[in-house]
């Protein structure tokens, strides 16, 4: 069995929770003042940003089509046909129906395709613990579970300063947008599980009290002193996720995960100022390969 995702993924890991075997990776496309990029092939979201700074432009992501996966799992299909294919949530992009449509093209290919309602850090976590129990020798029905099992333990939440480009996207509407914008107020967005969606889970006057608002719904999900999987990402604000980290870290017996870039693909959406966090209880990780 091979696996296939997307670039809705964040996966960076320790060394010693990353997969050996590869992972096959479809990427959206980003488009900015005509040029078109492939996301992390060939821009990163710190370069993605900076081009941003300096244009009055908006970017512009395209999912992939169908043609894509459909030449994925052919190639792979010559060698293995027995592909799991983890995409991110269908709330958030075309991407899955893509994914299905493409194995539609590939009779060859058996292609279990599976709609996380998810994305960025926690998609990364589910792909990269179904890739290292697959080298283990866990059977398909497993690894769906295990998958399962992440993403209803696992918890996902950001801000933002500035919400030009969540408004531009259609991420949030353009007139409650506007009318956040002029008041100054910096909402706190999470990934609900049942349509994989964003929610408005609260909201701040300023970007240092957003990221205090961030701490306290973390409390909500988990009691303070739990021991928790831990990872923050933003697009390009590491002074914004330096500070997140100093307000959590007390607050939980935290496994850190590196703090990094957000995938440009997800950065694209938000422009420059975000700042996420992801979380879940370090037991469900216990016992993995």
């Amino acid at each position: 069995m091979q696996i296939v995702t997307d670039t809705g993924m964040d996966m960076y890991l320790p060394p010693e929770l990353m997969p050996e075997g590869p992972i096959h990776v479809i990427r959206q496309a980003i488009t900015l003042d005509g040029k078109t990029y492939l996301s992390g092939k060939d821009i990163q979201s710190d370069e993605l940003q900076e081009l941003l700074l300096k244009t009055p432009s908006f970017p512009v992501t395209s999912q992939p089509s169908s043609g894509d996966f459909a030449e994925k799992y052919r190639q792979l299909a010559a060698t293995d046909p027995d592909i799991l294919s983890i995409q991110m949530s269908s709330g958030l992009s075309g991407t899955v129906n893509a994914a299905r449509a493409g194995a539609e093209m590939v009779p060859e290919a058996n292609v279990t395709i599976i709609d996380t309602k998810t994305l960025c850090a926690v998609l990364g976590w589910q792909v990269a613990a179904a890739a290292r129990a697959l080298k283990a020798g866990w059977p398909k029905e497993k690894l769906i579970a295990l998958i399962q099992r992440i993403g209803d333990a696992s918890e996902s939440m950001y801000t933002l300063d500035d919400l030009k480009y969540l408004i531009h996207g259609g991420r949030i509407s353009h007139m409650k947008g506007l009318l956040a914008s002029l008041l100054h107020i910096r909402p706190l967005i999470g990934v609900e599980k049942v349509g994989g969606t964003y929610a408005q889970l609260g909201m701040a006057r300023t970007f240092e009290r957003a990221l205090h608002g961030l701490v306290d719904l973390m409390k909500k999900y988990q009691a303070p002193g739990t021991a928790l999987r831990v990872q923050v990402l933003h697009s390009y604000n590491p002074t914004g996720a330096a500070r997140l980290i100093e307000l959590i870290d007390p607050v939980f017996k935290c496994t850190w995960m590196p703090s990094m870039y957000m995938s440009p693909a997800l950065a694209a959406h938000t422009g420059p100022s975000m700042v996420g966090v992801a979380f879940a209880p370090q037991a469900i990780f216990e016992g993995l390969p």
